[in-house]
């Protein structure tokens, strides 16, 4: 099977049966994305996500054995940037957002989204693409930028984040979309990274956004 055509792994990690099964039985309906395994906490996600090796790994933050945060420190000790790491969770604090995103996970949402968006959710990371709830957004661009990029890189690492594609940029800007791409490689030469979900990451961890 072509890697195009492989299904996203995916390893489920919440305490509570209910939710897990319900993510697992969503998924597993859902064509295009397996689940490879589940765990009940963070310090057994870190054991089933070396053995299973999942392309995205969906947890929550407060677990009884072993939080969230400590799950992805963990695995970005191991890996910084596989597997994607989605966070879904009930709290929004900004603590608990900025927490997860210097930790290492490439997303955030809460708990209440749809269906569609969360399937999205995976989708989007595996690709490359940061996904955020907007909470999540609100928190994490509520920063002074830092002068190690431009104003208009900035600008373009803003939307970036917000998900928004290269085209729309442009039109956003009123620049090319040929334009977008070079401020792009220039941030990724800035930063160290090689995608756009790395290059968001890197900007919330340093406050360039």
């Amino acid at each position: 099977m072509s890697e195009a055509a492989r299904s996203v792994r995916v390893v489920v990690v919440d305490d509570h049966p209910v939710v897990r099964d319900g993510i697992t039985g969503m998924f597993t309906a859902e064509p295009g994305i397996e689940v490879v395994g589940e765990a009940a906490g963070g310090d057994e996600a870190v054991g089933i996500v070396s053995r299973a090796a999942p392309d995205v790994v969906l947890l929550d933050l407060r677990m009884p054995e072993g939080s969230g945060i400590d799950a992805i420190r963990a695995i970005r000790a191991t890996d910084p940037e596989r597997p994607r790491i989605l966070v879904l969770t009930t709290y929004d604090t900004d603590r608990d957002i900025r927490g997860a995103m210097a930790a290492g996970a490439d997303g955030y949402l809460l708990k209440d989204a749809r269906r569609a968006d969360l399937v999205r959710a995976v989708h989007d990371l595996v690709a490359g693409r940061p996904v955020l709830a907007p909470v999540a957004l609100a928190t994490l661009t509520d920063r002074s930028p830092r002068p190690a990029l431009s104003s208009r890189e900035i600008e373009v690492l803003r939307l970036v984040a917000d998900g928004t594609t290269n085209r729309a940029i442009a039109g956003r800007l009123g620049i090319s979309e040929a334009t977008v791409k070079t401020h792009l490689v220039h941030v990724y030469e800035k930063l160290g990274v090689v995608d756009r979900a790395s290059a968001v990451r890197l900007a919330w961890e340093s406050g360039l956004v």
